[in-house]
């Protein structure tokens, strides 16, 4: 009896609840809001349970993506329990512009490398 769930109302076997963090973060700064919802809930349920949209108003959690654990999500993939839902903010800089930099700067700082030569042989 030890593995049957806690009886519900009236009886009844109680759903099986789903722990959900949901939380979007800024340089210094972070927003979250733990959840625990029904079996079978979506991204964008938890999303609208979270208070989301009350804390700031007038933005759209989907403008930059969503994921959970980095991984994109849509609005209605199902959640699992502990799932952290991740709301993305945009990029500051666009990652192959700091890669042609990075590069750049490499060949500037570091002479290139030459092979090693070898003595010739002698006849």
């Amino acid at each position: 009896m030890a593995n049957e769930p806690a009886p519900g109302v009236g009886g009844q076997p109680a759903a099986p609840m789903l722990s959900i963090l949901v939380c979007q973060a800024w340089p210094g700064r972070v927003w979250q809001a733990r959840l625990t919802l029904p079996a079978g809930a979506s991204v964008a349920q938890a999303l609208a349970a979270s208070g989301y949209d009350q804390a700031f108003p007038g933005q759209d959690p989907w403008a930059h993506g969503v994921g959970i654990y980095g991984h994109a999500v849509r609005a209605q993939d199902l959640l699992r329990d502990g799932d952290r839902i991740e709301i993305y903010r945009p990029l500051t800089f666009d990652p192959m512009e700091s890669r042609r930099r990075r590069a750049a700067h490499r060949g500037r700082t570091m002479p290139v490398a030459r092979p090693a030569r070898t003595p010739k042989a002698r006849r």
